[in-house]
């Protein structure tokens, strides 16, 4: 298992890129900064996607940043990519553990401590929390706010038990500048 980067994380959209192609724009971002890209290309075929996949596969392993692909598994496990993100309303999170297998990664977006915690016994790696700032990419996402998403994951991590507690701090400990994250944790733990 890989443990990414989380820190400057891209969601791909081709409808609002400035870029003239999707590798292109993958390109510059990664260069820029970004540390884990995820495709999210909602309005494709199953062909075009997958074969989106393979080629933004390429740049980001020739760059050490993992791929992770929105919502389908079919393509995901068709490219070898190095996970999936799923939502509240896609594949099951313990169905898509189950079917990734324990050494790739998994997100899940949550709204709620209970759909947190959820993901977390389901076996994420990493949960995605509402958006930040209003966005055209996803219309259907509810504003979080700094403060909401902090009282989120004071509350989620009050309700693990120690064995997950210590999961979730040593997955977020693995990943290079997850310091804050982690001292949070260590924190709340404490």
């Amino acid at each position: 298992m890989i443990f990414p980067d989380y820190s400057l994380y891209l969601c791909t959209d081709k409808e609002l890129m400035s870029s003239a192609t999707l590798e292109e724009s993958v390109t510059d971002a990664i260069l820029g900064g970004v540390t884990c890209v995820q495709l999210r290309e909602k309005n494709c075929s199953s062909l075009q996607f997958y074969n989106e996949a393979k080629t933004i596969q390429e740049i980001t392993q020739a760059h050490h940043v993992p791929l992770i692909i929105n919502d389908r598994l079919d393509i995901a496990l068709a490219v070898n990519a190095d996970g999936l993100h799923v939502g509240q309303d896609d594949l099951p999170a313990h169905k898509a553990r189950e079917l990734l297998g324990p050494n790739k990664i998994l997100g899940v977006s949550v709204r709620t401590s209970k759909e947190a915690i959820a993901a977390e016994k389901a076996g994420a790696d990493y949960l995605g929390v509402g958006a930040m700032f209003s966005t055209s990419t996803k219309t259907d996402a509810q504003i979080v706010s700094k403060e909401g998403n902090e009282k989120l994951l004071s509350e989620v991590v009050s309700l693990l038990d120690s064995a997950a507690r210590e999961n979730v701090i040593s997955k977020n400990c693995a990943s290079r500048n997850q310091s804050a994250l982690a001292s949070k944790l260590n924190a709340i733990k404490a």
